[in-house]
């Protein structure tokens, strides 16, 4: 399982969107992708070493460094499907390019 870490500033709308529309679309490629959301401000470097790929809704210091790939994915909150195309497919390339399953 492929496994996901979208956040945004409160981890209660924004992050949950991102998070429904990354296992939804991945459902759809064919992987097996679960994602969690949470707050920005609750992410520590122990967390995110439990993830694959770290998808913020925009760029976010966190106060050290990911280990793991990050993506922007705050375009996939405009709901327009060629503005979240790209994040998928930079995912997808993430994936592929880890050997992720």
């Amino acid at each position: 399982m492929i496994k996901v870490l979208a956040a945004c500033g409160a981890g209660v709308n924004s992050s949950h969107q991102i998070k429904d529309a990354l296992e939804t679309e991945f459902k759809n490629r064919g992987y097996d992708l679960k994602a969690d959301a949470v707050m920005v401000k609750d992410i520590t470097a122990d967390m995110i070493d439990n993830y694959d790929i770290f998808t913020p809704i925009a760029k976010t210091d966190l106060g050290f460094e990911p280990k793991i790939p990050v993506i922007d994915a705050g375009p996939i909150l405009y709901r327009i499907p060629t503005m979240a195309k790209p994040v998928y497919d930079k995912i997808e390339a993430v994936i592929k390019e880890k050997g992720l399953k």
